[in-house]
């Protein structure tokens, strides 16, 4: 039967690397089950890029995909960019024996533009024509903000029409919360969506103390922003129809991620969501 496999966005264990490293991170993701992690947010330093390698080889956790700007998200922010870093990033990944470089964002200075985001993709279609010549796929990845409507046409959806290398890392959360249903968005990219984030989305608990003083604006402010983040399995998505859905377009992996755990450990989390995945039946995905 075919089956894809479930991993880490590392973006949840940033805290752990600076804590443990990244050698003794990854022997924990190895120990809850996983056996592919997506880097993002962890300092690519020869250092850190020897140990992920390292552990990927004693632990047989496959680097799913890295992450890299096209450009800088801000002017003032510092990192490796595709732009500037081809060459260092295009070796990392044949460091690591890894396929796929995901963007995380879009650069702060064209977002509400629709012209200018249309400009940066086309920059990332040149950049995913690039890579292929190495052998590595660049995908981009989406938050809510893309499922904003021009001419009656979902931005996402403009992104996929006016493209052919670049790939996307759906995001099924952020589907959700643009207001469309995640299966039906995996659905039409079929063939385009190698990698798939899994993570759920509940109504959190309303703080009230925000009435405390009778601001009502303040309280409005709490009242609208209770959405969150939630391991698989604890939320509202149908995560069995979404994995099927995701296999069934070409998904390969299927990475766990969590923004915002909410005080607990990122271990347990990602603990939580591997039992809850199990349960629905995907233990030979681990």
């Amino acid at each position: 039967m075919t089956k894809g496999k479930i991993g880490v966005q590392m973006m949840m264990l940033k805290g752990k690397v600076e804590e443990l490293g990244v050698y003794e991170t990854m022997r924990k993701v190895k120990e809850l089950g996983y056996r592919a992690v997506e880097v993002s947010q962890i300092p690519m330093t020869e250092e850190n890029v020897s140990e992920l390698k390292r552990a990927s080889e004693d632990f047989d956790i496959e680097i799913a995909a890295t992450s890299a700007a096209l450009e800088p998200v801000m002017a003032s922010m510092a990192g490796e960019t595709l732009v500037n870093d081809f060459d260092k990033i295009v070796n990392d990944c044949k460091t690591l024996n890894c396929n796929f470089i995901r963007i995380g964002m879009l650069p702060f200075n064209v977002l509400g533009d629709k012209d200018k985001i249309m400009g940066f993709i086309q920059k990332a279609e040149a950049m995913a024509e690039r890579l292929a010549e190495h052998g590595i796929e660049l995908y981009y990845h989406n938050h809510h903000i893309e499922f904003q409507e021009y001419d009656g046409k979902y931005l996402l959806d403009m992104m996929k029409e006016e493209t052919s290398k670049l790939g996307f890392e759906l995001d099924v959360h952020w589907i959700h919360r643009g207001g469309v249903n995640p299966v039906d968005v995996i659905n039409r990219f079929e063939g385009r969506i190698s990698l798939l984030h899994l993570k759920d989305y509940r109504i959190g608990q309303i703080d009230m103390a925000a009435l405390a003083d009778g601001d009502r604006s303040k309280f409005m402010q709490v009242f609208t922003n209770v959405v969150e983040f939630a391991e698989v399995g604890e939320g509202s998505l149908d995560m069995k129809a979404i994995i099927d859905a995701g296999l069934a377009s070409g998904s390969k992996y299927f990475l766990v991620e969590q923004d915002d755990v909410y005080g607990r450990d990122p271990f347990d989390c990602l603990e939580t969501s591997a039992e809850n995945l199990r349960k629905l039946g995907y233990a030979d995905w681990f």
